[in-house]
């Protein structure tokens, strides 16, 4: 019996994905793999289709169950949500531009259990020189703790716990937003769970691989406040 339901969301930036998804591979520990493929360039979809079995993952193509364009990241969380409710595990978010290290899914899966109200726990992100970067770039000293956090949790590389995905649908998720981790942290802690952010756990982020037009904020903050607001991307 499998101890967690693992999830990476894909879109494009195979660069990343392949990286991600060899580094889940690597990974110590009993879990299934699902990657949600969401309307990816046919050089993603392509990747994803030849490696499932080498990478030992399931490939889920949202363009088998919608017609909704890009992003399709309420679908993944609710299909992935029944999934793990069904195999009466935790969900563990971890995206296509994240690197994990052989022990994170088992330490994520160990932290959880220390207290039974833990509704999420998230891995800290550190940049490829080992320092804190986006989202967890607030923070201003290393740290090797566990923190009770008041912070909303990136879906970086997180784990919901069963408690959290029992108490709450995921149906009921706003329509009129494309991302959900400020709003589950949130809702998490209204239903009376215990945030972490695990700061002895750390995991590679790679800002924004998935999604380079937001690089325009630093090279371009014109243009990336007009694809921003002018066309509604990136709602949370």
């Amino acid at each position: 019996m499998p101890e967690a339901l693992v999830i990476t969301p894909v879109k494009d930036s195979l660069k990343t994905t392949s990286k991600t998804i060899e580094s889940v591979f690597n990974s110590s520990g009993d879990f299934i793999y699902i990657v949600y493929n969401d309307f990816s360039d046919s050089e993603t979809k392509e990747f994803l289709e030849d490696n499932k079995t080498k990478f030992n993952f399931y490939l889920v193509n949202l363009e088998d169950l919608t017609v909704h364009p890009s992003p399709n990241y309420k679908l993944v969380l609710q299909k992935a949500r029944e999934k793990a409710i069904e195999l009466n595990v935790p969900l563990i978010i971890i995206e296509s531009d994240v690197l994990v290290t052989k022990e994170t899914i088992c330490k994520l899966i160990e932290t959880s259990k220390k207290d039974k109200l833990t509704g999420m726990v998230g891995a800290v992100t550190i940049d490829e020189n080992g320092q804190y970067n986006f989202p967890y770039d607030y923070l201003k000293k290393k740290s090797p703790r566990l923190t009770l956090t008041n912070h909303s949790l990136s879906f970086c590389c997180t784990l919901l716990t069963t408690g959290l995905l029992h108490q709450f649908n995921f149906d009921e998720l706003p329509l009129k937003k494309d991302w959900f981790d400020i709003y589950i942290s949130r809702k998490s802690k209204k239903l009376g769970f215990h945030n972490y952010l695990a700061k002895n756990i750390e995991v590679i982020h790679l800002p924004h691989s998935s999604r380079p037009w937001k690089l325009l904020k630093y090279s371009n903050p014109i243009k990336y406040y007009f694809y921003k607001y002018l066309k509604n991307r990136d709602r949370i």
